[in-house]
């Protein structure tokens, strides 16, 4: 049997660990092998890393390799074919040519006609970083299926089919110049033929899209399904009828994308520059039976039960409907945040009864590991894989399906879907649920692959933990004693965020959010980290014991003003109440038909809200005039029991920010030499707590009221 055996003509890194090298392949006779090859003379790494594991896709002068990100060492490499394509058949014995005939005619018979029924991702761009891309096709009696492209500018490649006939994993080339246009994936099998519909789209313009966000913004979640219902015809849709309830805390409520729409406006008034929504993707049309409470199952209205990764839920809106408002964000300055998740799918995909590899997931539904929540032992540098696995490979709360990240095919599934919503919708940056329960290599190549097509996109990583040191193990900027950079841009500051709950919430030691502060060295870049008060995944503040609007006005003030980028949770801003879940997802009032009254304008709030309201509007005010706030570095110029102060510092200003927690007035007097502010520099106070303030000596003096804050600037 011949070798192909060439030298790298050229070689390239292309996207999803795959790299490139061009032979004269139709001299040595590339047109006669087929996909599956073997590596027999060693070209990368040792020799236990040559086999025929490595997968080659040929094409006309060009080979990719499947390296797992791997580069090539040597310059020259011999592939020997497994099996040879339909075309060597021409060199059989024309009686072994027509018994297979015969055979397969009988074949024919006996299979059914192939059928599809999903095709991910459903189109693709060309001069795209990732080229090919690996379709995913779910059907029907696809055993023994051949695909090629049916239209210009498009050729198929290496063709995978599950041991079940049911799905198709293809890679499908681009061409640079082909045509923005619908194209097909011609499937033939011995039962039939079949076309999976795919499309060439023209990439859209970049200009005020796929922007990142920094801590020039300030980022407000919203849980679409509890926050304005602006399109009452998709409570109810015909394919998931009965999950509305407005009266059943875990039913759908009507929130949809047409009523984020509506209240832009209103969120631009607020200070908002930026939206984070729970996930959109389609979910589960009936009842949730696995995870029930109080003997009652649930909805999935809260978009973390994934059954299709390529679809806007149909309680939401559509594709159309999430561009629509993108766009109209983007015309007032918002940018828009998408929650994804890469862990797990929903307990109803049909992936879990029928998954696309054998190795898709961690386990199956029958047998599988349940998560331990163990996130400290993917630190620990004497943790063996054996301690880790639970954390890794567990399915949480034993019912959502981990995904296998560590399957070549799931992890490529994944990054191309992360690509695909950013390049259709023109979003501006990623929240990554459940960070820490993915491998750590996976999340290197994903934000790799993110970057190498958005630059400017960022990712918000999610690790639910009080201790900086796992947080910062996990934010991108250096390489770990693993090795491994995650290439995370940033993450919640959920180790901040517990003293300010202790402190502004229950009248816990102002002192310990200082101390927190102090752990900064950990990280690679501290200053991007987010700050917040609250998440959908906890109560909310007002519901801490002790908690009154002053103490939430100066947590307000507190992550407005410090180092990071500020969250808002929706309905904070009129200090909404809330327990844990799901009370702390309550619909906000006025946003649905039948409410009472409309907290969306001032005429709809009572006193305490409208206070609020109008600080935390002042505060986005502050934020968006003082540099400082948003760009200076932070320096820590006093901290004692129940109080507070702090320097913004820039190269052209300052402003300093001083907090009384304590229930009665406090005298702080403190250097600022640090705030390179002069004697006899007069500052004014923007929040109106006091007359204002003079540098004498060196020092500034502040008699603060009780629980009140003063943000401090040059007049």
């Amino acid at each position: 049997m011949p070798a192909l055996t060439g030298g790298f003509a050229t070689s390239e890194r292309a996207g999803l660990g795959r790299t490139r090298f061009t032979t004269d392949c139709e001299q040595m006779g590339a047109d006669k092998f087929s996909n599956e090859v073997a590596v027999t003379r060693q070209f990368f790494g040792s020799p236990a890393s040559v086999g025929v594991h490595r997968r080659f896709t040929i094409y006309p002068g060009v080979v990719w390799l499947d390296l797992a990100g791997a580069s090539p060492r040597r310059r020259d490499c011999e592939l020997t074919p497994i099996k040879q394509s339909f075309m060597a058949a021409r060199f059989l014995k024309p009686c072994l040519l027509i018994l297979c005939v015969a055979l397969a005619a009988m074949v024919t018979v006996a299979q059914p006609a192939p059928t599809v029924a999903k095709v991910e991702p459903p189109n693709w761009w060309p001069n795209h970083s990732i080229n090919p891309v690996g379709v995913l096709i779910r059907g029907q009696n696809l055993s023994g299926a051949r695909v090629e492209a049916a239209g210009q500018g498009i050729t198929t490649g290496l063709t995978r089919v599950s041991a079940a006939g049911t799905y198709i994993l293809v890679d499908v080339m681009i061409d640079t110049q082909a045509s923005p246009g619908r194209r097909a994936l011609r499937i033939t099998t011995p039962g039939g033929q079949v076309e999976a519909p795919f499309e060439i789209t023209r990439p859209l313009a970049r200009a005020g899209r796929f922007q990142g966000f920094t801590p020039d913004d300030v980022i407000y979640l919203i849980m679409p399904d509890r926050f304005s219902d602006g399109d009452p015809t998709n409570n109810d849709p015909p394919q998931s009828r009965g999950l509305y309830d407005r009266t059943k805390s875990r039913f759908y409520h009507g929130g949809d994308l047409q009523g984020i729409i509506n209240h832009l406006p209103y969120l631009k008034d607020l200070g908002v520059t930026a939206i984070w929504l729970n996930p959109w993707y389609d979910n589960n049309n009936r009842l949730n039976e696995k995870e029930q409470y109080e003997g009652q199952p649930i909805t999935d209205y809260h978009g973390y039960g994934a059954v299709d990764f390529y679809a806007v839920d149909e309680h939401l809106g559509t594709l159309e409907k999430l561009r629509e408002l993108v766009d109209a964000a983007h015309r007032l300055g918002i940018k828009v945040i998408q929650d994804q998740v890469a862990n797990h799918s929903g307990p109803y995909h049909p992936w879990v009864k029928d998954p696309p590899t054998p190795t898709w997931f961690n386990g199956t539904e029958a047998q599988h590991l349940a998560n331990t929540w163990q996130t400290w032992t993917l630190m620990d540098p004497h943790a063996t894989h054996a301690v880790q696995r639970t954390t890794l490979e567990g399915w949480f709360i034993n019912i959502l399906p981990d995904l296998n990240q560590n399957d070549e095919e799931t992890a490529r599934y994944i990054i191309q879907n992360t690509l695909w919503w950013i390049g259709v919708t023109g979003i501006d940056a990623i929240r990554q649920d459940t960070l820490p329960y993915v491998p750590r290599r996976f999340w290197r190549d994903w934000t790799a692959a993110i970057k190498r097509e958005y630059p400017r996109v960022n990712v918000l990583g999610e690790l639910y933990d009080g201790d900086p040191a796992l947080v910062s193990f996990f934010q991108g900027g250096r390489a770990q004693f693993d090795g491994i950079d995650s290439g995370v841009d940033t993450l919640f500051d959920f180790p901040l965020f517990f003293p300010i709950r202790r402190a502004f919430a229950e009248g816990k030691p102002v002192r310990e959010v200082a101390m927190m502060l102090g752990h900064d060295y950990l990280y690679p870049n501290a200053g991007v980290l987010v700050t917040f008060l609250g998440l959908h995944d906890m109560l909310r503040f007002m519901n801490e014991p002790g908690a009154t609007t002053a103490g939430l006005k100066l947590a307000q003030t507190f992550i407005m003003t410090t180092r990071g980028t500020p969250l808002l949770y929706y309905g904070d801003e009129i200090a909404m109440p809330g327990g844990g879940d799901p009370d702390n997802r309550r619909d906000f009032p006025g946003g649905f038909p039948g409410d009472t009254r409309n907290a969306f304008t001032k005429e709809g709030r009572t006193p305490e809200e409208q206070s609020v309201f109008e600080h935390v509007r002042r505060l986005g005010q502050l934020r968006a005039e003082l540099e400082p706030l948003r760009r200076g570095t932070l320096a820590q110029l006093y901290a004692t029991e129940q109080q507070y102060a702090c320097a913004r510092v820039t190269d052209r200003a300052s402003v300093i920010v001083v907090f009384n927690n304590d229930a009665k007035p406090a005298t702080c007097e403190f250097e600022v030499a640090a705030a390179h502010l002069a004697d006899g520099t007069a500052l004014s106070d923007r929040l109106g707590a006091i007359a204002g303030a003079r540098v004498e000596s060196g020092r500034l003096k502040v008699n603060l009221p009780a629980r009140s804050a003063s943000i401090l600037a040059a007049r």
